[in-house]
């Protein structure tokens, strides 16, 4: 399977948004809409050739960024303005880009021993700028590409650090488990974007998980809308609730499932399940959460045993059985099954078995930035 085009704004968001009345606030939409349809079918028809080779050898333990400039183009990938090692740019976007780069190696190396998406160390490519007022940012199974927003509804795209880990993470997805974009298996997907995103974040302000805000893309919605963020792993249903963008539709249990045709089977609605349950068994577990909670994930999606097409109750029987490989029954084990059981997913006990885990990375560094 080719990597997926992936975005951050969900096109039920933009869908609302083309909608309205109000031409300033609508045609951009129509234009990320129009702009992201075009995207996703070259994504198909074109084979993936990465820009930049891998490094030879040992991957390294420091990031090879590299930030380009569209300049409000659509050719990807615009003018080079920052390579790794360079020093900070006057653009605070190119400089935000560049230190969400640099944040998320941090966390996949410091926490998990992961060198880059691809675990060889694979150089990591950002675009800024990009069109005239587009409302989204996306991972094209290369890079790495934000737009401005249009200032109205959205704000500059490399605001929210936790954006750039969710959209990186769909690569990580994509060489390992690689699941499929569409129903519960697309709404892992996201779930694990959201997570591991969340994760960059805490890690690069070393929160704990009562200190977290649990937010995806807080920051990014403008001073006019009513509403916090794009996503609440906490409280899925109340990121926003706005006279334009209308309300979070995200369900927080099975109880309130969406069932729908659209946005590849509901991928960025119905991953508001498996979010909550990360967070319930992060808050129960305490500390931080990239240590006992995001290892249980990591292992999860990366163990070799996630199906392609797996749905939430293959993937809640693996992170029981993940967790008691690595911890055994203890609490670890048992924060899991609650979690599920809460949302009203079965996990069969972790019926799944799993090879025994070697132990996490002891620690975690600070994040280097800059």
């Amino acid at each position: 399977m080719e990597p997926i085009f992936c975005t951050i704004v969900p096109p039920h968001v933009l869908d609302k948004l083309a909608r309205n009345e109000d031409q300033a606030l609508a045609e951009p939409a129509r234009r990320t809409l129009e702009r992201d349809a075009a995207l996703r079918t070259r994504r198909r028809l074109e084979t993936v050739s990465a820009i930049g080779p891998v490094p030879a050898g040992a991957p390294s333990d420091q990031p090879a960024r590299t930030v380009y400039d569209a300049k409000h183009r659509t050719d990807l990938p615009g003018r080079k303005v920052r390579a790794e090692g360079d020093k900070t740019a006057k653009d605070l976007t190119v400089n935000r880009a560049y230190d969400g780069l640099g944040a998320t190696f941090e966390l996949y190396l410091k926490a998990y021993n992961r060198h880059s998406i691809d675990d060889s160390g694979l150089p990591l490519l950002a675009s800024v700028h990009y069109d005239e007022s587009y409302n989204n940012a996306f991972w094209n199974g290369e890079q790495m590409v934000f737009g401005d927003g249009d200032g109205e509804i959205f704000n500059d795209f490399t605001i929210s650090v936790d954006v750039i880990g969710h959209e990186l993470t769909h690569g990580v997805t994509f060489h390992t488990a690689n699941l499929e974009y569409f129903g519960q298996s697309g709404a892992l997907n996201e779930s694990l974007s959201d997570v591991f995103g969340s994760l960059v974040k805490q890690y690069a302000l070393q929160q704990t998980a009562d200190q977290a805000d649990w937010l995806i893309g807080a920051g990014l919605l403008a001073p006019r809308v009513t509403g916090v963020a794009l996503r609440s792993m906490k409280a899925p249903g109340t990121a926003y609730d706005d006279d334009v963008l209308g309300k979070d539709p995200q369900p927080a249990t099975m109880d309130h499932y969406v069932r729908t045709g659209r946005d590849n089977g509901g991928v960025h609605i119905n991953s508001g399940i498996p979010n909550h349950v990360f967070y319930l068994v992060a808050e129960s577990l305490g500390g931080f959460a990239w240590e006992r909670a995001g290892q249980i994930w990591y292992d999860t999606l990366t163990g070799g045993e996630l199906s392609t097409t797996a749905d939430f109750a293959a993937f809640a029987a693996l992170t029981a059985a993940s967790a008691r490989a690595r911890y055994g029954d203890g609490e670890e084990y048992q924060s899991v099954l609650k979690a599920w059981s809460q949302v009203g997913v079965a996990t069969n006990g972790g019926a799944a078995e799993l090879p025994h885990q070697t132990p996490a990375p002891e620690g975690a560094q600070p994040p280097v930035h800059g």
